[in-house]
């Protein structure tokens, strides 16, 4: 056992099934989000099945909010699962239990340690600059040995010879030597499971064939590969259901854009914090953090369909992925501009509120979303369809209304009032007729027109921006700055 080797994908002949098991104790971060994704591609690409494990055996730092959090940013990306969510905390019993097995079969064994002789264990190591791990002293005793009623805890008899060599799917092949896994706690004094141990049962349960997870657990992989071999041979001893090796693939982890360790700074947010604070569609973070080390090619834009086609773990990168917000927002403007109006138009007129018209929000989407990276653009682009007269203006906007332009607003007041055909093409011809009989340039009436109808100086087109207000509403936007030139001029 001791020089055995996990088996490679392509040794597998299992249907895949994967799994993605974050633990509640914040929201669902980027890079959590792109390990779900990835377990849930590559189980759709190979006709698999993907899981949901909620490790949850953290009580104290556990919370339903992030569970809550967690399910809802899963569900927003798209990311179904072929069953209900496991709960870990509700499985405690069968984690003794296993552990218990592998006590009666002699691949575990009772550790009588009190505190502080580990912790003196521990000192003694440091002070000869030792790697700090537990040195075996109950390994081969006789629990008699130990006080009556004393307490326990259930250590694994890890192999001390030979190595355990991984053909991680994207790593490579890696390799440990046994002598630096110690004998590690399995069943805590109290008879809680530790982590080790909760998650081999939990993934053969589960009957979890590829295990894909960020390359800071790979060190796990050779802690936890033990207990799956000692398992795997009492089934055969029993005659019972063999526990096989998964697949295991460990991909780096997200750095930011300098190249230093992703935090919140770089974007290492919730992925609600994407959705409600920074406007992104979730079709775009879908095909940002696909890319996101992994390729295809030199494609940027990938669909959902092409992504559960194309994925595979081939192309999953060795070398850390940098998380750059700018590539994520020009995505996803080019996402804002291929989603449907309706739906924009209700995404939007969620974020403006009780005054937003979904109708108009729709009609105006195509004009609104052109140039947008995000739904706060879009929003901001959005409110002067509804903004109430008389508007507020910016500084800048306040600006160019200054001087002659009210007089300027006052004849575009009379030809535009004139014009019956309100249609873009035609209110665009007739001020453009007003600017060569006044001798002046198009932008010189549309500066001042912009900032009188939207109380900005940045809008969708002037000529849009009238036919969306309507004739009635932008004529009265028109007068009421003009008429402002008369009071100055009284």
């Amino acid at each position: 056992m001791a020089s055995e080797s996990s088996v490679t994908g392509d040794q597998d002949t299992r249907q895949v099934v994967t799994r993605f098991a974050p633990s509640p104790t914040g929201f669902l971060h980027i890079g959590g989000a792109r390990t779900a994704l990835f377990n849930w591609l590559y189980a759709r690409h190979h006709g698999g099945r993907t899981l949901l494990r909620i490790e949850d055996t953290d009580r104290k730092r556990s919370t339903q909010e992030a569970i809550d959090a967690i399910i809802e940013g899963l569900d927003w990306l798209g990311l179904d699962y072929d069953a209900p969510p496991l709960f870990q905390s509700d499985r405690a019993e069968r984690h003794a239990e296993v552990a218990w097995q592998l006590l009666d079969a002699g691949h575990a064994y009772k550790c009588f340690a009190t505190t502080e002789e580990l912790e003196s264990m521990r000192a003694e190591q440091r002070a000869l600059k030792k790697p700090l791990r537990y040195d075996g002293r109950w390994r081969d005793r006789d629990p008699s040995e130990a006080p009556e009623g004393a307490p326990f805890t259930i250590r694994l008899k890890t192999p001390n010879e030979g190595e355990i060599t991984i053909h991680d799917r994207v790593q490579g092949t890696v390799t440990v030597r046994n002598e630096e896994i110690d004998d590690y706690i399995i069943l805590r004094a109290d008879g809680t499971p530790t982590y080790m141990l909760a998650v081999v049962v939990d993934d053969h349960d589960m009957g979890v064939t590829h295990v894909i997870r960020g390359d800071d657990h790979l060190n796990n992989a050779f802690r936890q590969l033990p207990i799956i071999r000692a398992m795997n041979a009492i089934a055969k001893d029993t005659g019972e259901a063999g526990w096989p090796d998964p697949v295991y693939a460990h991909t780096p982890l997200i750095h930011g854009s300098d190249g230093a360790k992703l935090s919140k700074r770089h974007g290492a947010l919730g992925v609600e914090a994407y959705r409600d604070e920074f406007g992104i569609l979730p079709e775009a973070l879908f095909n940002y953090l696909l890319r996101l080390g992994w390729g295809h090619g030199d494609r940027e834009e990938i669909t959902r369909a092409e992504a559960v086609e194309l994925f595979d773990l081939d192309g999953v990168g060795k070398s850390p992925s940098r998380f750059d917000m700018k590539k994520l927002e020009n995505l996803n403007g080019h996402y804002l501009r291929e989603a449907d109006d309706t739906r924009l138009a209700a995404l939007v007129a969620a974020r403006i509120g009780d005054a937003a018209d979904e109708g108009l929000l729709a009609r105006a989407m195509p004009v609104l979303k052109v140039r947008a990276k995000n739904l706060n653009e879009v929003t901001e682009g959005a409110t002067f369809l509804f903004a109430k007269r008389p508007l507020e203006m910016t500084e800048k906007a306040a600006q160019l209304l200054d001087g002659d332009a009210r007089t300027t607003l006052r004849k575009i007041c009379d030809r535009l009032g004139a014009e019956n055909d309100w249609t873009s093409e035609a209110l665009e011809a007739t001020t453009k007729s007003l600017a060569e009989d006044l001798g002046l340039g198009l932008g010189k009436l549309a500066q001042p027109m912009r900032a009188a109808l939207t109380g900005t100086t940045t809008s969708p087109g002037i000529f849009d921006v009238l036919v969306l207000l309507g004739r009635d509403e932008a004529l009265a936007r028109l007068e009421a700055q003009a008429a402002q030139e008369q009071d100055q001029a009284g």
